[in-house]
This record gives C-alpha cells, structure tokens and sequence, in this order.
C-alpha cells in the first residue's frame, strides 16, 4: 500500500490513516519519521526557511498523533513511535529551528503521554539517535555556503530501524541511541550554555575549514531533486583531516567535560 502524503497537511495525514486502517484492519505501531532541516545562523536564514521546519517537524507530528490517536483509542491498543533527535536533549547552533521543533516534540510526546496515561495499552515512544548515516544532510537546507558532511560515530541506519522494530514487543517511553547523547543529555541538564558554546565552537571550526558550496533550499519547500536512500554513505568517506583528532571527540568530550566542571561548581557551593 502506497499513499502518497505531505505531513504539512492535516487532511492528507489523516487520509493515509483512513486507508492503513481499511487495508490492514487496523494499525499497531505508526513511526512518525518525517524530518527537515536548514543549517546557517539563525538571522542568516530566511524566515520563511525556519517556519517551514516547525510546519514540517513538528506540526506534522502533530498531524500524526492526531490522525491515529483516535484510531488506537478506539482498539484499545497502539504504538506511537517519536523520532526525534539528540537535538531533543541539546541545542543545535546553526540549526535553531531544528532544534525548537524537536524540542517541541519532546513536549509535546511528554503532554501526549500524560492525556493517554489511562489507556496502559497505548504508547508514546520517543527515539533520540545521535546523528544517522542517512541523505539526509544532503537534502537539507543549505544557508552557510559550506559542504556539510557527517560527524564522527554516526549510527548506522539499520541500527535504529532495529530500535524501533523492538518497540513492537518492549514499548519505552525514551529509547536513545549513541553514548554521546547521553553525554548531551546528561551535559544539558547541568550545564546548558556552557554544552551550547562547546558546540557551537564545534560547529564554527568545521565550517570554517569546510569547502565552499553553493547555497540551497533543499527539501524544506519541495521533495529533493537528488536520489533518496537507507544510507548517505558518510560513515565511509574521509572527514576533514585539520585538528581531526580534536574534532573527532568534541562534542562527547566537551559534553562529559561540561557535566564534570557543573559537577565541581555544585560540590563547592
């Protein structure tokens, strides 16, 4: 069964859940997957770039929730997976409205959870994979002029899609996927700004050093031009080779390094 669907409209989200429950008798697990992204500073990204995310990544899984909720109700039972994002836990400078649409969606399963919290049959999972070998950097947005290219101990793809496979049998409330989201995860919560900076730091070096490329719209507008796929092929190329040993653990170690230092703050007051 293929139904064509744009998560951006209410009406075709709920079309597709008509036409899974009629040709499948009902619907066990909906995997709400749909992802954009534009990547440049905020105030260099045009408006219309960054609403167009929101509208996509997280009024679209809104629309999802609110087609099949309904239809779980009623059969008593149902899995609601939220992919979501390591951007659920941490801010993702040059990414800003990236990051408040997973943000976003952390709230929003967390609120979904709680109005369902009487029908212990129904779930809201939410899945927080680090960075994932998939096209998807290549068919983002592209507001900083630069070749965007994947961060070391990207995930490879059958990875999650196994994670979620399991949800069918072990339903989780949070499943994440990558030690350093948990390093993230954990920075955050002790240390937002400093966790902040490290990445923006993080970020500012590569593209700075990364070559130079034309400016795109990417998908955030319309489908991709370029050829989709299950993987983007990132984990097999060369990354830049500058301060590569650095680069290579700073997010992770910047965020342990961060959890620590709030750690010590704590200690001493």
């Amino acid at each position: 069964m293929v139904v064509p669907t744009d998560v951006k409209h209410a009406e075709q989200v709920e079309a597709l859940a008509t036409s899974a429950q009629s040709f499948l008798g009902r619907i066990d697990l909906w995997f709400g997957n749909v992802g954009v992204g534009a990547v440049g500073k905020f105030h260099e990204v045009p408006m219309e770039a960054s609403a167009a995310v929101i509208h996509a990544n997280l009024l679209g899984r809104m629309h999802d929730a609110h087609a099949v909720i309904p239809i779980f109700v009623d059969q008593g039972h149902g899995i609601f997976v939220n992919m979501i994002s390591s951007g659920g836990f941490a801010s993702t400078p040059f990414a800003a409205a990236y990051g408040a649409s997973k943000f976003g969606q952390r709230g929003f399963s967390e609120a979904l959870r709680a109005e369902l919290s009487d029908y212990p049959h129904i779930h809201v999972c939410d899945v927080y994979p680090y960075f994932v070998d998939t096209p998807g950097l290549r068919h983002g947005a592209n507001y900083v002029g630069r070749r965007i290219s994947g961060p070391p101990l990207m995930l490879d793809t059958r990875t999650v899609a196994a994670a979620v496979v399991r949800l069918l049998d072990r339903p989780r409330n949070t499943v994440v996927l990558g030690t350093a989201v948990h390093a993230m995860r954990l920075g955050h919560a002790l240390a937002p700004q400093a966790l902040a900076r490290a990445m923006y730091r993080f970020f500012e070096r590569y593209f700075a050093q990364a070559p130079r490329v034309a400016r795109s719209t990417g998908n955030v507008f319309a489908a991709p031009s370029i050829a989709g796929g299950i993987d983007g092929g990132y984990r097999r190329r060369p990354r830049l080779r500058a301060r590569s040993t650095r680069d290579k653990v700073l997010i992770g170690a910047a965020a342990a390094a961060v959890t620590g230092l709030a750690v010590l703050a704590l200690r001493r007051r």
